[in-house]
């Protein structure tokens, strides 16, 4: 989130005091936000969002490098995943893989059917 709030108001050209002006907070505040000293309440969360009009979601979620894309793993992805202790293989790996994409695809037409 920290990089993402640099970002944000960089683009925008602003500078801490006009951001937290923005926001109504004291430009400490803001700063510590901005690099990790305090955690926004939910609250503000809400209102940072706004004013960069983007979502929470957005602000808080990891960035896609922080994620393992597991249906393009290697052998060394396998060596680092286990369940109750035990390595898992890539034929499970694979097993697993479409477990999930059912489960997905499952809930999406059920959600489909609701509406």
């Amino acid at each position: 989130m920290l990089e993402r709030l640099s970002v944000l108001r960089k683009e925008r050209k602003w500078s801490l005091q006009e951001t937290a002006d923005k926001l109504g907070i004291a430009k400490s505040t803001y700063a510590g936000y901005e690099s990790g000293y305090r955690e926004p309440s939910l609250l503000s969360l809400l209102q940072i969002a706004d004013l960069f009009d983007t979502t929470v979601d957005y602000l808080l979620r990891a960035e896609k490098d922080d994620f393992i894309e597991i249906t393009n793993f290697s052998s060394s992805i396998s060596h680092r995943l286990s369940i109750d202790g035990e390595l898992l293989s890539a034929d499970e790996l694979i097993d697993f893989v479409s477990f999930v994409r059912v489960k997905r695809m499952l809930k999406a037409k059920e959600i489909k059917k609701e509406a």
